[in-house]
């Protein structure tokens, strides 16, 4: 499953060490990015397999956790200035 190598390639970023700076400039990966696009059309013609479903929602889970981790990681920064 693609959503497999988007968590992979998310618990690397953060085992690799972060900063509050990191987190908020860190945008997934190209492949990644294209993949979910791909299923996003996909889902707009309501042709999406079981799993396609599945890793549609892995990609909406995924991105909602990023986006609080750079709200978060952008109060940080607010709070050093």
């Amino acid at each position: 499953m693609a959503s497999n190598s988007v968590y992979l390639e998310i618990v690397d970023f953060f085992a690799s060490g972060t900063t509050p700076q990191t987190v908020v400039d860190f945008q997934p990966s190209p492949a990644a990015q294209q993949r979910a696009l791909e299923l996003l059309e996909l889902a707009k013609q309501d042709q999406l397999t079981p799993d396609q479903e599945s890793e549609l929602e892995h990609f909406t889970e995924l991105e909602h956790i990023l986006r609080m981790a750079k709200a978060r990681a952008r109060q940080i920064l607010a709070a050093r200035q």
